[in-house]
């Protein structure tokens, strides 16, 4: 039992190691040795030949593949682009299809090289980070595909008769007008229109909203053929697939497509289960919508529009090559007349997961907020989380009334654990004695050991089980403080300017240890003497790793220690058992 436990340290310890090699390796420019990051891949890619140009369009029905949509065969019509700015956007709009190609979130810090490690290395050279060297957050960007993510629209000919209708790759003009949100202004409307292309002339507007990240997006379908006609809408993103490097312990939030119907609900798709094509798509329904889902931040294309949220529409995924992925919502237009117009209006939401706000915007919308595998017990803890919020203004505050409440609720249960290591902790100058003594006898020691525990009627598991009982309960948790972006850039106090990210002078971390260590002193001493030494290391291991968490999460572990020092120093005192008593 102790060969097995001490292998099981030992590799715990060395995991730790690879990790904190790994992040040093990234913290310092080079590539990871073991564990592959989202920042390598995504220099390898840019780095890499380019490939053959792949289609950017929406892929054919139950395909991963694109044969009968609008594909680049010549060099793309340049068109005049757009910059429009308001109070929580800078946006860029290309003349080519309309298409929304850059999107900045000027309230949201880009937080990528500005804290943690970075901020320290730079500070101990003499470099401080200036206050304009802080960046919005760019969810979208016409670059390299290794950095590409659009939204784009565009029309289909439903019949499929090779004659093509204007779509995203189409040259679009737009109508002159404001760029600018003014100040007292509440709202901001862009138009692009496109000449006639099949018989039909297509006029997309943006209208943005001020503090608003829900654009109103209005397609204007207009008939100057003189014949009806059936077009198809769609409204679909183009994202890179590079995944964002883990967090801890390989968990991270979900990156990728989603799709919301009444009936199939909410569907979260891998970018690699597109590549293979075992994606199982929802069935054509006149309610949903598509999604790209993100660290913090989503974007999704709505249609809880009066008189367009009925329309009928099929969902579709592509892998579009070179690292490029498409999720597509494809409308079915009313035939058009000759000379008639129809108004399809859909809503283009892009900022951050909120979860109040999301489930006012569309059914099913706050799912996209990742929670991890217990999610049934993050959504509960984030309500209290927020409640305690209201109540005390601070995020940081309520991280620490939060933890004081779960261990209140866990108290009787931690009561019993810690009674039980303090009986251990009582019993263990006779085990060291009886190991010294039958140290050359192992079978008749085992037995000496079960017999001392049965005559002091301690359980050397006792411990365990009201602890195991909580993990679900704090992994929760952690996935709560992982996925909140409202923890992003929220102070606590003094110098903890914001709990999404790494403490900048690492006072938590410090204080971390030091509690780590203080419980090590408090539990039981372990028989084998390599055991004992390495319930000493490990604190100090995973400490470290505490200094590349955020704020809030290492004072969410700090305060858990903290109460659980409290309530062990207590059961111990009562039982007469503080220290590491010397064996005899």
């Amino acid at each position: 039992m102790n060969d097995i436990r001490r292998t099981i340290l030992w590799v715990i310890f060395g995991f730790s190691l690879v990790l904190l090699w790994d992040q040093w390796q990234v913290y310092t420019g080079h590539r990871p040795t073991f564990l592959p990051s989202a920042k390598t891949t995504a220099t390898e890619q840019a780095n890499a030949p380019a490939a053959p140009a792949a289609s950017t369009g929406v892929p054919a029905a139950g395909s991963s593949t694109n044969a009968a949509v609008p594909q680049q065969t010549a060099a793309p019509a340049i068109g005049e682009r757009v910059t429009v700015t308001t109070d929580v956007f800078k946006a860029t709009i290309d003349g080519e299809g309309g298409t929304l190609s850059e999107l900045q979130l000027l309230n949201f810090v880009d937080q990528t090289n500005n804290h943690g490690l970075v901020e320290w290395a730079r500070r101990l050279v003499g470099l401080q980070v200036a206050e304009n060297e802080s960046h919005p957050v760019t969810l979208m960007e016409n670059g390299s595909p290794a950095t590409r993510y659009v939204a784009q629209t565009g029309l289909l000919n439903q019949v499929q008769t090779g004659e093509r209708f204007p779509n995203h790759l189409t040259l679009m003009t737009p109508r002159s007008g404001p760029r600018q949100l003014a100040e007292g202004q509440k709202t901001l409307e862009v138009a692009f229109e496109s000449q006639p292309v099949g018989g039909l002339k297509y006029v997309k507007t943006y209208v943005f909203q001020r503090g608003d990240y829900s654009i109103h997006v209005k397609h204007e379908i207009v008939n100057v053929s003189n014949q009806p006609v059936d077009a198809q809408l769609y409204l679909q993103f183009v994202r890179h697939g590079t995944v964002a490097s883990s967090t801890m312990f390989g968990t991270n939030t979900f990156t990728g497509p989603a799709i919301f119907t009444e009936q199939k609900k909410f569907q979260k798709i891998n970018f690699a289960d597109i590549t293979k094509n075992k994606v199982e798509l929802p069935a054509a329904a006149t309610n949903g919508w598509v999604a790209m889902v993100q660290h913090y931040f989503v974007s999704a294309w709505l249609l809880n529009v009066p008189g367009s949220d009925g329309l009928k529409r099929e969902f579709r995924v592509a892998d579009l090559g070179n690292n490029l992925f498409s999720v597509a919502m494809v409308l079915d237009v009313p035939k058009l007349a000759p000379g008639a117009t129809q108004l399809v209006e859909s809503n283009l939401f892009a900022g951050p997961e909120e979860e109040k706000k999301l489930e006012a915007l569309a059914p099913g919308l706050e799912l996209v907020k990742d929670y991890g595998i217990f999610a049934i017990i993050s959504k509960p803890l984030y309500w209290l989380l927020n409640q305690l919020h209201g109540i005390l203004g601070n995020w940081g505050w309520s991280i620490v009334a939060l933890v004081v409440l779960l261990k209140a609720a866990f108290y009787w249960l931690n009561a019993k654990a810690y009674a039980s290591m303090a009986k251990m902790k009582a019993i263990n100058p006779r085990i060291m004695e009886m190991r010294e003594r039958l140290k050359d006898k192992p079978q008749e020691m085992q037995q000496e050991m079960m017999r001392i525990y049965r005559e002091e009627k301690v359980n050397p598991m006792g411990g365990c089980f009201p602890i195991l009982i909580q993990i679900p309960v704090f992994i929760a948790l952690y996935w709560v403080l992982l996925s909140s972006v409202e923890m992003r850039h929220a102070p606590w106090i003094l110098w903890i300017k914001d709990l999404s990210a790494p403490d900048p002078w690492f006072i938590l971390p410090a204080v971390m240890t030091a509690t780590s260590l203080f419980q090590t002193w408090l539990n039981p001493t372990p028989p084998d003497p390599m055991q004992a030494k390495l319930m000493w290391i490990m604190p100090l291991a995973f400490s470290v790793m505490f200094i590349f968490f955020p704020a809030g999460l290492v004072l969410y572990w700090i305060t858990n220690n903290v109460l659980s020092i409290a309530q062990q120093w207590f059961i111990n005192k009562r039982l007469g058992v503080l220290g590491n008593k010397p064996s005899k």
